[in-house]
């Protein structure tokens, strides 16, 4: 599969396009074929390897190769699942979130069945399901995870566009 990779720190000058081997889902995830991803402030600042605290988990002198691919957020169609996966199947449409794990600047990502992803809206196209990912997994998280709101129970949302 190709992929936007990059080996050292630097300007947008780094990357390239790359083949690299096509990833396999484990037992606990899916297999995404991306549509659409995104450039971040924090994508950048990976490239850069910005500060010192950042290269102690990026790598200090180079990437670490879990990060060689950048891109946090994604959109895509759901290709192939692991043998335990339960809340996705085959041609499913998502977004979402790699979280710790980039990957998204590639034909391909694995991500874990529990982790940030959401069926994406039938109407919305996929550019745009990966530009909402931020805000999107950022409420869901909070709302679902911290908040712990159930089906049913209402939120006011103070502030929203």
């Amino acid at each position: 599969m190709k992929a936007i990779v990059y080996s050292e720190y630097g300007s947008p000058d780094v990357l390239q396009l790359k083949e690299v081997a096509k990833p396999v889902p484990k037992d606990y995830e899916v297999l995404i074929r991306v549509y659409a991803s995104t450039v971040t402030t924090a994508d950048g600042m990976m490239r850069r390897g910005d500060s010192f605290m950042s290269r102690i988990i990026l790598g200090l002198r180079k990437p670490r190769t879990k990060f060689k691919i950048p891109g946090l957020e994604l959109a895509g169609e759901i290709e192939s699942v692991g043998k335990n996966v339960k809340r996705f199947i085959k041609g499913d449409q998502v977004y979402g979130f790699t979280g710790f794990g980039p990957g998204a600047y590639a034909e391909y990502k694995c991500m874990p069945e529990k982790g940030s992803l959401i069926i994406k809206p039938t109407n919305m196209t996929y550019e745009k399901a990966a530009a909402v990912v931020d805000g999107a997994s950022t409420a869901l998280f909070f709302l679902k995870d911290k908040a712990k709101i159930q089906s049913g129970q209402k939120v006011l949302i103070n502030g929203a566009l």
